[in-house]
């Protein structure tokens, strides 16, 4: 647990490109939430407890969407140790996730294999529509993302959680070390 708090802070400074948020700090854990998936069932994140979770605001139509193939990748080698990677569709930066359900599905499935969880589209900024997911996250981390691609990392616990910009790929050093830093300990 101290080299994930001490990968947090470092990654903090280091690696950003948010919009910072003033929201008060959540009083619920992650876990107490629910968001919806792709297909509109209602999941409860409670499922995920006791895994580390990286939440990604994800669109097909961005310069950042290679890097589903990173992610899939890391959800391929991190899985059985207890991670749980969850893609938030987000059109709000220029119309870059204009499709449907079952368009994104197939999108992400033909071109880049996904087999991690894909959840409903939602919006990540604040304002009215604003997912109660990042609404809890941007109240955690004081950071909202910037653009698409950004990633929250949070533990096993849903107290700790840490961002990461858009531009920090999944292979990153620092970033796979965070994740790793985070997985469950057996």
């Amino acid at each position: 647990m101290k080299s994930f708090l001490f990968l947090f802070t470092s990654a903090t400074l280091a690696l950003s490109c948010s919009q910072t948020v003033t929201a008060e700090t959540p009083r619920t854990d992650f876990f107490a939430l629910e968001a919806s998936t792709l297909e509109g069932e209602a999941k409860a994140l409670e499922d995920y407890r006791g895994k580390a979770v990286l939440v990604v605001n994800v669109a097909s139509k961005c310069g950042y969407t290679p890097q589903y193939e990173g992610l899939q990748k890391m959800y391929e080698r991190y899985a059985d140790q207890g991670l749980v990677i969850l893609a938030f569709p987000c059109n709000q930066f220029l119309g870059q996730e204009p499709g449907s359900a079952d368009e994104i599905r197939a999108f992400c499935s033909d071109n880049y294999q996904v087999t991690f969880p894909l959840m409903a589209k939602v919006e990540v900024q604040e304002g009215e529509g604003q997912s109660p997911v990042y609404r809890w996250l941007g109240g955690k981390t004081k950071e909202l993302p910037a653009w698409n691609f950004a990633k929250y990392l949070i533990a096993p616990d849903g107290e700790q959680v840490q961002f990461f910009g858009t531009r920090v790929d999944p292979s990153d050093p620092e970033f796979v070390a965070a994740v790793e830093a985070a997985l469950p300990q057996s």
